[in-house]
C-alpha cells in the first residue's frame, strides 16, 4: 500500500500559526516506525509540483519538468483514442483574473461548468484548434483531451502550480508554444461575447476567458501501467485549502485525514504489508516506507526523531 498526500506542505505558512499547532499523533508514531527513502528535492518553480513527480515515479512514467504525459495517459485509457506515440495535452478551461500589474488565474475547475456548457465552448472553440493541426476531444466538464504534434516535448506546467498565481512566470515561451499564445488572444475574443458567459455572468459566476495548457507529452514506447494493485492511493483533500491559504480549514482537514485515513495504517503496519507513505510539498517530498530495522534504529526512532513540524518545513 502506498499513499501520496500532496500539500502536506506549503510556503504559505511562514506567516500563519497552522503549522507550530498542527497536532498529527497517528502520522508522527507511524514515521517512527518507517525507514525513509532518499528525498525528491525541488524548488517551488518546477513546471511539475512534487506530488505529481511522486505519482509519475510510482506509474513509471516520465518524470522530465513539465512533460509528465498526463494527457496522453488519460486518451489511452479510451479505446477509441488509442494512438500509440501521439503527443497529447489537456486544456482547461478558466478564468483570468486581470489586475494592474498582472493576470492571475483564477479558481480551478471553474465553478459551476456543467457539461452543456463544457461541449458548447467546445464547439466554437474546436475550429480554431484544428487550424493549427489540435484535435479536441472532451474529457470532463471545463477539461478536454488536445492532441497534436505540437505537444511533443512542450514543457508545460500543471494547473497546481498556478491557481491564484501570477501567470507570467508560468507562461510557456518558447517559439514551439507561439500558436498555442495566438489561440488564447484569439479563445479570449472569442469567449468575450460567447452566450455561455452571458448565462454564467447573469448567475454571478466568473467567465470563461481563456484556457491553461498542462499534461503535455507522449507515452514512452511500451509503456504499461502497473497493475491496479500497485498502484498508489492520491488523498486530495488537503489540495482546495492549501490553493486558496485556508489555513484553518487546512489544519482542521489534515487532523481529520490523521484520524480516518492514517490511524488504519498502524494496523497494517503492525501486520507485516508493505506500506509506503510520500508527503509532498511545494518545492519537494519525502516517503518513509516498512523495512526491517535493527534495535539501534528503533531507539533512534523513538529518541531521536524530528518533529514533524520539522519534518513538513523540509518540503
Amino acid at each position: 500500500m502506498h499513499l501520496i498526500i500532496p500539500f502536506a506542505a506549503s510556503p504559505g505558512w511562514a506567516d500563519q500559526s497552522a503549522l507550530p499547532a498542527l497536532k498529527l499523533p497517528h502520522l508522527q508514531q507511524l514515521l517512527r516506525q518507517l525507514g525513509p527513502l532518499p528525498a525528491d528535492c525541488g524548488d517551488a518553480m518546477s513546471l511539475s509540483p512534487p506530488h505529481e513527480r511522486a505519482l509519475a515515479r510510482a506509474l513509471g512514467l516520465p518524470t522530465d519538468d513539465g512533460l509528465i504525459p498526463w494527457a496522453a495517459l488519460q486518451a489511452r485509457q479510451r479505446p477509441e483514442l488509442r494512438q500509440p506515440g501521439a503527443a497529447w495535452a489537456f486544456i482547461t478551461l478558466c478564468h483570468w483574473q486581470l489586475n494592474s500589474h498582472h493576470v492571475a488565474m483564477g479558481h480551478l475547475p471553474l465553478p459551476d461548468l456543467g457539461g452543456a456548457e463544457s461541449d458548447d465552448l467546445l464547439a466554437a472553440m474546436r475550429g480554431y484548434f484544428e487550424e493549427d493541426g489540435i484535435l479536441l476531444f472532451p474529457d470532463q466538464p471545463g477539461r478536454w483531451l488536445a492532441q497534436g504534434d505540437l505537444f511533443a516535448g512542450l514543457a508545460s506546467a500543471a494547473t497546481d502550480r498556478v491557481v491564484g498565481r501570477s501567470l507570467e512566470a508560468w507562461m510557456p515561451r518558447s517559439a514551439q508554444a507561439a500558436p498555442l499564445r495566438r489561440l488564447q488572444n484569439e479563445m479570449q475574443m472569442l469567449l468575450y461575447t460567447h452566450p455561455v458567459n452571458d448565462a454564467r455572468a447573469a448567475r454571478g459566476l466568473p467567465a470563461v476567458n481563456s484556457f491553461w495548457l498542462s499534461g503535455t507529452g507522449a507515452l514512452p514506447v511500451g509503456y504499461q501501467m502497473p497493475d491496479a494493485s500497485c498502484q498508489p492511493t492520491v488523498i486530495d483533500t488537503l489540495r482546495q485549502p492549501a490553493l486558496t491559504q485556508d489555513w484553518a480549514v487546512w489544519q482542521q482537514a489534515w487532523q481529520t485525514l490523521d484520524a480516518s485515513q492514517i490511524a488504519p495504517l498502524r494496523q497494517v503496519h503492525r501486520s507485516g504489508q508493505p506500506l509506503q507513505i510520500t508527503l509532498c510539498g511545494e518545492q519537494g517530498s519525502q516517503s518513509w516506507h516498512t523495512r526491517p530495522l535493527s534495535a539501534w534504529q528503533k531507539v533512534k526512532h523513538l529518541f531521536g526523531s524530528q518533529p514533524l513540524s520539522s519534518l513538513l518545513e523540509q518540503l
